[in-house]
Formats: C-alpha cells, sequence, structure tokens
C-alpha cells in the first residue's frame, strides 16, 4: 500500500513547559511515549514517525488531513508522562 505525507506534527515538549514543571527529565523517553500516545490515538493506517512527520495510507488521505492535531495533543497527559520519566 502505498503511503502519503500529511503534515508535520509538532508533538515534543517545549523547553518551556521543562522549564515551568522546573526539574530535570529523560526528555527523549518523554517525546517517545507522547509520540506513542498520539500514534494510539490514531486510526490504523495513519502514523506520525519520530521526526514529527505524519503518513497515512492513501485511501486515508482524506480522514487523516480532516485530524485535529492539536486536539489530539492536548487529550495527552505530558504531566503523568513527565512522572514517569525522570532522570
Amino acid at each position: 500500500m502505498s503511503q502519503v505525507e500529511i503534515t508535520t506534527v509538532s508533538y515534543t515538549v517545549s523547553a518551556d513547559y521543562y522549564a515551568t514543571v522546573g526539574a530535570d527529565f529523560d526528555t527523549e523517553a518523554v517525546d517517545d511515549a507522547v509520540l506513542a500516545q498520539l500514534n494510539s490515538m490514531l486510526p490504523v493506517g495513519i502514523v506520525v514517525h519520530r521526526n514529527g512527520k505524519a503518513f497515512a495510507e492513501r485511501e486515508l488521505e482524506a480522514e487523516a488531513r480532516a485530524i485535529d492535531w492539536d486536539a489530539l495533543l492536548k487529550r495527552i497527559d505530558v504531566d503523568q508522562i513527565l512522572a514517569d520519566n525522570p532522570r
């Protein structure tokens, strides 16, 4: 099956957010956990890769382009992920 690049999703936790919580975290593990949760919310055939690029099977292109990525990211409990990944 052929995949189509949809968009680039900025899923990584920002340095500003880390500064507000004031602790040291395994940032790579945090980003991996956020990515894993994001991908678990997507329909089969749509995936975000580690570089942030989102791809969809050609037949899911319209559905993937309609995804509200910001809304999905807001559903992820970043504070819990941070608590699970101290340095």
